[in-house]
Parts: C-alpha cells; sequence; structure tokens
C-alpha cells in the first residue's frame, strides 16, 4: 500500500458521530461575501501564534521585554489584581532602578544611531519586538546622554496630548505607544514635539511595535544585544570575569549560546549559572533549560494520571492558543475535552465543572505567564488577558508529540481543529491552519488526508482559505514537500485545490516573490474551463494583488513588462485587475491609499522606476474599457482622500499629468475633476488645483 493509500485510509479511521456543532452543514459563501484577499492576509498576520513569529510577514516574537524587568508590566496568575489592565503610568524613573541597569545593559550599533539622534533631534522612536529590551534601552538612552531626571509617561491618546504633557527639562520615556487610528502619528507631529522639547530643555524616547508606524515617520529599528553579551554581563556582574571564563566553556552554555534568546530569558539563565557556581545548583539543573527538558515536561503531561483529562485538554487547546486571549483557550478546551472523553470512555457522559479550576491554577500547571494586553480594535482599545508558555517551543513540541506518539487521541484531535476552522473568529479559524502546519511539520501525508485536503476540497471557500494559511504557514516551516503540492495544485484541474494553491501563493509573496510569481504566471497562461474562466481571473488577481502590495518594486517591473503592446494578453488582464484592486486599499480606515502612498515615497527619486511603472499602469487602467470605470472610481476616492492629506495632494499633483498623455485620458480625468469640484463642496479648493496640473 503507498503512503497516500495509507494516508487515506487512515483519514477514513478518524470519522467519528458529530455533536450538534460539527452537523452544521458547510454552505458556498457567495461570492459578494468573500473576505478580500488583503483582508484574509492581514487577518493571518495578525492572528497567527508566536511559532510563526520569526518567518511570518510581518511578524515579531511576543514576550516581555528587557534583560532584567523594569517597570509597570504586569504579569498576573490569578487572585487579587487579575482584572486590572496594567499600563504604564506616568511617574518618575528610579535612580536605584537606572543604576542597576546600567550595571548589565548592553548596546550596540543601533544604541549609538539611537543616542546620536537623541543628541541632535532631542527625540528618537525606538521600533522592534516586544521581547528585544527596548523600554531599558530607553531608560538607557536617556542616562548616557546625562539627563539627570526621567519620568515614564503613560500613553496619550493623540500627538497632541503627547505634546501638552511635556513641560519640564527632564527626560521623558513613553513605552509601546499605539497611536488611535484616527490620530497616527506623522512626520509633522515629530517637528512639533521636538519644538516642545526645546524649549522646555528637555528629550523624549518613544518606543514602538514595528508595524505601529507609518512608513514617513523616522525611527531606529531596535534589536536586541547578542545573547552572548547579555549573558556575559550578568554573570561577570555577580562573579566577576574569571569564573566567567569557566563557565562559558560548559557544553550546556555553549549549546544556550548557539541561539539567540531574549534577554530576560537570558538574565534567567545567567542566575541558573551563577547558581551553579556557588554550588545552590547542579549541571542536571542546569541543563532543564533545554528541549529535552521541555519534551520531558509534555511527556508527564501527557501519559500521567495526573493532570486530568480535563486539564490535559487545556494544554492542548493552549499550545494552538499560545499568546491568544486565556478564555478563548479554555472556552476551546472545553470542545476538546468533550471529544477526548468521547473516545476514552464513550459510555459516560463527559462532565465539565463550571467553576472547577481557577485561572491561576491552570496557567501554574501549564507554566505559562499571563498579561494584561491592549491592541486596537474597531473603534476602540480593546483589553485581553492573554496566556501564553513561558518557553516558547512547548507549543510546537506538545502538538509534534501528541500527533505522533498518541495515535488514539487523534481523532478527537481532528474533528476539535476542523471545529475550530468552522468558528465565526477569524482568530480561531487562523489558529487552526496554524495548527495544522505544526501538524504538517510534524507527519505530512496524515495532516494533508485529514486535515488540508478536505478543506481544499469543501465546498465552502472559508474552508479553502483555511487550507491555504495551513500551506502557508507549512512553508513558512519549511516542510519540504508543500512547495511541490502548491505547484500542482495551482496548475491542476481541480478548482478548489487552484484556489487554495493560488491563494497561499499570494500569502507567500513576501518571502518567496520570484517562485510565487512564476508559479502564477503558468497558472495564469493554463487554459480555462469555461464555467471556472471568471472565478479563475479574480483568483489570480487577488493573488498578485497580495504580491504587488506586500513585495511591491521587483513585482511591479515583473508585471511592467506585460503593459501594451505585449502580446500576452491573459497576464496584462490579470495585472491590470490586480493594480486597480490594490490602488483601493488603504493603509487604515480613512487612513492614506497603499499605493498612493508608495508612489509619493517613489516619485522623488527621478531615477525611481516605480513612479515610472505605477503610471503606466494608471494610464493602461484608465484606457482599458473594461476597467476605465472601477479606475475611475478609485481616482475619484484619492482626490477626496487628498482634500484632507496635503501628502496625498502633493503625490497626485505629479501623478496626474503622467496620466493625460492620450487625450482619451485627459478627458477622462479632467471630466473627473471637474465634476468632482462642481458637486462636493468640501473638495472644490483640491480639485480646482489638481485640474490645474492637467488642464
Amino acid at each position: 500500500m503507498t503512503k497516500g493509500a495509507a494516508a487515506a485510509d487512515s483519514a477514513k479511521a478518524v470519522e467519528q458521530p458529530k455533536d450538534d456543532t460539527e452537523q452544521q452543514e458547510e454552505s458556498p459563501q457567495a461570492p459578494e461575501q468573500r473576505q478580500k484577499a488583503w483582508e484574509a492576509r492581514q487577518d493571518l498576520v495578525r492572528h497567527t501564534a508566536r511559532a510563526f513569529a520569526s518567518t511570518l510577514i510581518d511578524g515579531d516574537q511576543f514576550g516581555q521585554t528587557g534583560g532584567h524587568h523594569y517597570g509597570d508590566t504586569i504579569f498576573n496568575f490569578g487572585g487579587v489584581g487579575a482584572t486590572a489592565a496594567p499600563r504604564h503610568a506616568s511617574g518618575p524613573v528610579l535612580r536605584a532602578e537606572i543604576a542597576e541597569l546600567a550595571v548589565v545593559f548592553r548596546g550596540g550599533a543601533p544604541f549609538d544611531e539611537a543616542l546620536a539622534r537623541l543628541r541632535s533631534d532631542r527625540i528618537v522612536i525606538l521600533s522592534g519586538g516586544q521581547a528585544t529590551g527596548r523600554r531599558s534601552a530607553a531608560v538607557m538612552l536617556l542616562s548616557r546622554l546625562g539627563v539627570e531626571q526621567l519620568r515614564e509617561l503613560e500613553p496619550p491618546g493623540s500627538p497632541l496630548a503627547l505634546r501638552d504633557e511635556l513641560d519640564q527639562p527632564v527626560g521623558y520615556v513613553l513605552c509601546d505607544w499605539t497611536a488611535r487610528r484616527r490620530h497616527p502619528l506623522r512626520t509633522p507631529h515629530l517637528s512639533g514635539l521636538r519644538e516642545q522639547l526645546e524649549r522646555v530643555g528637555g528629550h523624549l524616547v518613544i518606543t514602538v511595535e514595528s508595524s505601529a508606524l507609518p512608513t514617513d515617520v523616522p525611527y531606529v529599528r531596535w534589536e536586541p544585544p547578542p545573547t552572548s553579551d547579555v549573558l556575559h554581563s550578568h554573570v561577570t556582574r555577580a562573579l566577576g570575569e574569571a569564573p566567567w571564563t569557566e563557565l562559558s566553556g560548559l557544553p550546556y552554555v555553549k549549546e544556550f549560546l548557539q541561539r539567540e534568546h531574549p534577554p530576560l530569558e537570558t538574565a534567567q539563565f545567567a542566575q541558573r549559572l551563577v547558581a551553579l557556581h556557588r554550588g545552590e545548583i547542579d549541571e542536571q539543573a542546569l541543563a532543564a533549560h533545554g528541549a529535552a527538558a521541555a519534551e520531558a515536561q509534555i511527556e508527564r503531561w501527557l501519559t500521567g494520571e495526573t493532570p486530568k483529562l480535563l486539564d490535559k485538554a487545556f494544554l492542548v487547546s493552549l499550545a494552538v492558543f499560545d499568546g491568544a486571549p486565556y478564555a478563548v483557550a479554555a472556552e476551546l478546551g472545553d470542545g476538546l475535552f468533550k471529544l477526548l472523553h468521547r473516545t476514552e470512555n464513550p459510555d459516560e457522559p463527559a462532565r465539565i465543572p463550571v467553576f472547577g479550576s481557577s485561572r491561576a491554577e491552570r496557567l501554574r500547571l501549564a507554566r505559562a505567564e499571563g498579561q494584561w494586553e491592549t491592541e486596537p480594535g474597531e473603534s476602540m482599545l480593546v483589553s485581553h488577558f492573554v496566556a501564553r508558555f513561558q518557553d516558547e517551543q512547548i507549543a510546537r513540541l506538545l502538538l509534534r508529540e501528541l500527533w505522533n506518539l498518541h495515535p488514539s487521541a487523534r481523532p478527537s484531535l481532528v474533528s476539535w481543529i476542523q471545529q475550530l476552522a468552522k468558528d465565526g473568529r477569524a482568530l480561531v479559524r487562523t489558529r487552526a491552519a496554524g495548527a495544522a502546519a505544526l501538524l504538517a511539520q510534524a507527519e505530512l501525508a496524515s495532516t494533508m488526508a485529514h486535515l488540508i485536503e478536505p478543506w481544499a476540497d469543501s465546498t465552502s471557500r472559508n474552508a479553502w482559505l483555511t487550507a491555504a494559511n495551513a500551506l502557508t504557514l507549512a512553508v513558512l516551516l519549511e516542510v519540504p514537500q508543500v512547495p511541490a503540492i502548491l505547484h500542482d495544485w495551482c496548475t491542476g484541474e481541480s478548482t478548489s485545490r487552484r484556489w487554495t494553491a493560488v491563494r497561499a501563493y499570494g500569502l507567500l509573496g513576501h518571502a518567496h516573490h520570484e517562485a510565487t510569481l512564476r508559479a502564477l504566471l503558468d497558472a495564469v497562461r493554463r487554459p480555462l474551463d469555461g464555467d471556472d474562466e471568471e472565478e479563475d481571473v479574480q483568483q489570480l488577481a487577488d493573488a498578485l494583488e497580495l504580491l504587488l502590495l506586500t513585495v511591491k518594486g521587483p513585482v511591479l517591473t515583473a508585471l511592467a513588462e506585460y503593459l501594451p503592446p505585449h502580446p500576452d494578453r491573459a497576464v496584462r488582464d490579470r495585472a491590470l485587475l490586480a493594480f486597480v484592486q490594490a490602488c483601493d486599499r488603504y493603509e487604515e480606515d480613512g487612513g492614506r491609499p497603499i499605493v498612493l502612498d508608495w508612489y509619493s515615497l517613489a516619485v522623488p527619486d527621478r531615477e525611481s522606476a516605480d513612479a515610472r511603472y505605477l503610471a503606466a499602469f494608471w494610464e493602461a487602467a484608465l484606457g482599458d474599457h473594461e476597467l476605465t470605470a472601477q479606475a475611475l472610481r478609485t481616482l475619484r476616492s484619492w482626490i477626496l482622500t487628498a482634500g484632507r492629506d496635503r501628502q496625498s495632494e502633493v503625490a497626485l499633483a505629479s501623478l496626474l499629468p503622467a496620466l493625460t498623455d492620450t487625450p482619451a485620458n485627459e478627458q477622462r480625468v479632467t471630466h473627473l475633476l471637474r465634476t468632482l469640484r462642481d458637486s462636493d463642496e468640501d473638495t472644490t479648493g483640491v480639485a480646482a488645483r489638481l485640474l490645474t496640473t492637467v488642464a
């Protein structure tokens, strides 16, 4: 029997009687209700687990900041205070804290660059992941500059509110600022903040997430110092240089230094080294930091009489929802428990104590930490109590061991993940795809047969998207056979598998854009079935749109070759449709169009090919009889944006003359500006000014 046949037979074996939640029939989603490709990509980036953070498009590792922990971030393990969402409160940074940090802090090139900018501009922004020690760097920047008094600010609601707080000749630290959508930080705001700091004699360091800034705002990308430097500083501080020379030669230390670790984790390992040198622990205890210790802990969890099955199910759920809201992991863990209980004891109904285990007890069992985190919602900031394993490798190792070493649990696990894929929450569906990717890394054939192929062969496009996300993440995990599967599906006969593969290619563009573009163009040139032609055209345009928006210049240059008079009309049509769709995507609700912002950054460079090709695509779209109306609607929305955004108006003033080389396009653009000027009083000024550039 072949491996594929065996996997297929195994897939049949996992089928079980379905409960009420599983009996809901999948129904195809109407085309007009489908989630746009760009929105689906944003969901994948926003909700994926930290196991993919180092490889996925916009990911940063999540976790605690700092070498030592300094500041007001609070870890809650239940009990008093667990319901309060901690924020950095305004107040002085204690001198003792600064002195202690100065002994162990290590900088590097980013620190030197930030210090130079702070000295000249009085303000600097550090952008980086949460586990990189950004706050420690901010405090030390001000200390090294010679500022004697430091004050930490509570994040304000807008740049204007921040300026009002800068009223003393001190050093200000503003950590983890997430500007509200309607009040983003822009370059002009920095000028105002700098003027205010000059007036009062102050300095300011702001730390932000990597994706929290517009592209036009200058910042210093903060990276943590090398693990070896951090470990050396902590050990020598406690023991001196001579013991460090001896300890650094130990096999466990060499193994630890083979990988980069967050500063806090390195500091904890340093404490173990110090304890080893003082005779407080032995080398076996030191080795407990490694993967072997993690695997042993997982084996004890899964095979021991304790914890009970309900808590085992929570541990598995937390492995899927590591770094997600605790309530989600606990809620869905109960569903997994019912499925596991049905396998283990089918004659007895599953009983879930509604008020049984406390959150603190469960986190302690899982060796997990909980923390209130705030993120922007649709109209307000939303706080969640987030749970994550202290050792980030636990989630991956637990799923791998469960899948490979405990096959009796497979039917329940498969049914559970299938339920997750049908959940109404984007977070849950995305984590279902992530779990499938991790299982594919553990053993591909069964994962394809049990999960990914059934999703791809479903009648539901939501299931197709889950399969595409799973394959995307599997490629990022470097599962070797998946790229070949994607190429076969992309050029194959199955409409659903072709859709799945094309969407996956669109999502992968940032990491593998050359191979992705080649595969998509192969699919474009494939002879179309008349019944599927419209669907194929749209899905390929969606994938090319994602490539344009994520990779930009290289993909734009490659597709520009197919503009008129190129004979490959199929590629040209899909490239134009992808471009017009991309022009409708905005940075945020009410923000600047992404492509217009791209053009505004490219146009000052006279040698920029991007500016020429963006204008060429616009010319071709306006002149294409199937896209003219859609292109004009998009151009109208850009003009409306220019009415409230000066930089957009400047970019349009440069772009519009480049679009009117032909009489037909000149007539289209001038007619749009005249009618917009006459019909909308709010845009009279901007339309009139732009009209002068083309009339």
